[in-house]
């Protein structure tokens, strides 16, 4: 079985044959995808996934209305949790984001509907034959995403993390064409679309 280079452990592997590039279009599966690709930045993401569970007990699973509420005292608290990067610009971003996200929810309905419309509500699905090294680190839509996320007050979603972002969340299918899970998730896809 043939999949991507990049996955090089269980945690890795584990994540790449389930989610990553999987169509997501749960808000809290978003905001979550969005502090964590924030997270990551200059770090590996295998760094990420090894402290992901211990994300979501310290961002009370990424529930965006009480991270949106957190205050000095909570953020001090995080600043001294071993479990997460303990960046005090990024901890500072996610609690930012979150409030920002409650503003998109409101004017679009859900960051669901905000994010998706820059694909027009269907993923771009790309064709990499080769290796990994073929893909890009941004694209067009994700310059486009993170200048608008930036005008938004949004921090830490340049391109590069937006890419990433939507790489995660399936607004793009950057498997392999010779991996077993980029035609598994084109068919996912296209059943979902169908409903």
């Amino acid at each position: 079985m043939k999949r991507c280079e990049w996955p090089k452990n269980d945690l890795a592997i584990k994540y790449h044959d389930q989610e990553w590039g999987v169509p997501l279009h749960d808000d809290r599966s978003l905001f979550e995808f969005l502090v964590l690709e924030g997270a990551q930045a200059g770090l590996s993401w295998d760094t990420i996934l090894r402290k992901r569970d211990a994300y979501r007990e310290a961002f009370d699973n990424f529930d965006v209305e009480s991270v949106a509420r957190y205050a000095e005292r909570k953020t001090a608290q995080l600043l001294q949790n071993g479990g997460i990067i303990r960046n005090r610009l990024k901890v500072a971003s996610a609690i930012n984001n979150a409030r920002m996200y409650l503003q998109v929810q409101i004017e679009f309905g859900s960051f669901d509907q905000y994010i998706w419309s820059f694909v027009d509500g269907k993923p771009i699905v790309n064709q990499w034959h080769g290796s990994s090294s073929q893909i890009p680190a941004t694209s067009n839509v994700s310059d486009t995403i993170s200048k608008d996320m930036k005008k938004r007050g949004f921090s830490f979603v340049g391109s590069t993390i937006i890419y990433a972002f939507m790489q995660a969340t399936g607004m793009v299918n950057d498997h392999l064409a010779t991996c077993f899970r980029y035609h598994e998730v084109a068919r996912e896809t296209r059943e979902e679309t169908r409903k």
